[in-house]
Order: C-alpha cells, then structure tokens, then sequence
C-alpha cells in the first residue's frame, strides 16, 4: 500500500503504516492542485482540514481505498462520492473528544466567572470585585446538541457539578442514563440556562442557532460552541446578545474560519461587533488541540485503517 500525507500530524501514524509495510509519502506542504497531479500513484490518503478530497480529486484517484481523516469532522471529504466509488473513509473523534470536554467546562466556567475579564483588569491594576460577582453552574440545566464523542464527552466532564443535563441528538435514542436525560429539541429550548454545541457540520446544521432557534428558547441561556463555526448565524447571535436573549457565548469556532480552521478568512464589521462583547469568549479552533489528543488522533486513526485492512 502506497499512502500519501497531505497535512502534518503526530509521526505514530506514519510510523504505524511503515511498521506494516506501506509506504508513506509525507507531503505536509502540498497544494490541492498538486495532489490532484499525483493521487492516481495512492493506494491511501491522509488528510486534516487544509485540502478538500471533492468530487474533482476523487475523480483522479483511481487506485484509493481509504481516505483518513486525522480529527473528527467530515466535512472535508465527499463522502457520497467515495462511498460511491467504494472508497473507504475514516476519522478519530475518540482522539480528541476529552480535549474538546475539557476546553468546554473550561470556557463556561471562566464565562460565567467572568475569569477572562478580571485577569485582564487586575494585569492593568483595576481592582473590581462586585463588578466581576460570579454564577454558579450547580442547579442549573445544560442542553446538549448532538450526542456523539463530544457532545456525551462533555457530559460526562459536567457529572461533578451537580447540574441537570439533558441532551438531543436527531440520529441518536436510547442514550439517556443516570446523568444524561434524552429530549426532544423543543424541551431543550424550554429548559436550558445553557446550550452547548456538538453536532457536525451538515446541510442540516448549517445556521442551526439562527433567530428563529433563539426565540424558541423559553429563557435566556448562555451558549457554548466547539463544533464549527457556521452552525451558529454570528449576526442572529449579535442581536440575541443586544437584546439578552444569550446571556452570554463561550466561542472556539466562528463562521469566519477558513475551511482549514488556520486562520479567518475576513474580518468583517459583524466579527469585531461580537468581539467587543464583555461577555463573549472567543478561542481559535483550539478545543481539541491539547499535546495529548495530538498523539491520540493520529493513533487511534491508524489503528482503525490497519485493522480494517487486517494488518
């Protein structure tokens, strides 16, 4: 098997591959068009975020069996179109569902405490203690959208916090258990102080938190997201903050992003209206990005190509 790496990842993927006998072509710098030029010599492709594995690229990949996916989302490969052609496809959610539950609790803790604005004061010598009066989260509900690695990792972080947890994934029963309620979306938006984001991004996702949800909720709420970017409308949310239906937004992700998540793509005027935001977190795509789910990732990927080509 001839395998071609088309992005950085941890070296233990390539070095499981090679421990196999496949050769790995380590290419972290390639373009989309050159990897066009070549893809037909791959038996394999590993892929992060920076190249998009389309219709176009499949169409020139005569020999491939697999497309590896180091991360979580999909959205980057056509999978239709591999499917199709009987291309095998894969990711590694469990690699960095710990990274993105901890970095949830993380933010939400530091925006209800508002810990990112005194450390900013107090660095400037501004000594404001009512000012910065916290929430607790204890006795508070927390819905959860999209149940899968993320969504129940983070739930699973909450358990020590003494909070009601309800959760709603569309393609996903049955998950309820002693901690976690399974409900409909509709009672999420009658019962949540907080929202937290865990779903893919999808034709179906896209602007999911757009006004229309907003003024569906029952109460104002806090949101967290660490999905991805566009599955939140900034503008809707912008107005939502002006008039205090959200509370608050705890952000790793921005519609902004460019589809490799390296860095935004504009700066639009509705981008620094939500920056100047008091209450408004905002982190760059870094929820899944600790040194352990680095190695992780890119184990728990190989893992699974090598045993599904029984190596």
């Amino acid at each position: 098997m001839k395998i071609l790496f088309v992005d950085s990842t941890h070296k233990i993927l390539k070095q499981k591959f090679e421990q196999a006998g496949w050769q790995c072509d380590y290419f972290p710098d390639i373009n989309y068009e050159k990897t066009i030029s070549i893809i037909h010599q791959y038996d394999g492709i590993i892929i992060r975020s920076k190249i998009k594995v389309d219709k176009t690229l499949l169409s020139c990949a005569k020999k491939l069996k697999f497309i590896g996916r180091v991360g979580a989302g999909m959205e980057s490969i056509d999978t239709e179109t591999a499917k199709k052609l009987g291309i095998a496809c894969f990711n590694s959610p469990e690699g960095n569902r710990d990274a993105v539950g901890e970095h949830a609790i993380g933010m939400l803790l530091s925006l209800l405490n508002k810990l990112y604005l005194a450390n900013t004061q107090v660095k400037q010598g501004i000594w404001q203690r009512e000012e910065n009066r916290g929430i607790e989260i204890k006795g508070k509900t927390i819905g959860i959208i999209g149940y899968g690695n993320m969504g129940s990792s983070f739930a699973n972080k909450l358990k020590g916090f003494e909070v009601n947890i309800i959760a709603y994934d569309k393609y996903k029963y049955n998950f309820e258990n002693e901690w976690v309620k399974e409900v409909t979306l509709e009672q999420l938006q009658n019962q949540s102080d907080i929202i937290s984001l865990h779903v893919p991004l999808t034709d179906e996702t896209y602007y999911m938190i757009n006004k229309p949800f907003i003024d569906a909720c029952a109460k104002p709420f806090y949101l967290i997201n660490t999905a991805r970017g566009p599955v939140v409308k900034t503008i809707d949310l912008i107005h939502a903050l002006d008039e205090g239906k959200v509370l608050g937004a705890a952000l790793d992700v921005i519609e902004y992003e460019e589809h490799s998540f390296e860095k935004l793509k504009q700066f639009p005027e509705d981008f620094y209206r939500l920056a100047s935001f008091e209450n408004v977190i905002l982190t760059p795509h870094i929820a899944g990005w600790t040194y352990e789910s680095k190695i992780k990732l890119a184990e728990i990927l190989a893992d699974k190509i090598l045993m599904h080509f029984n190596q």
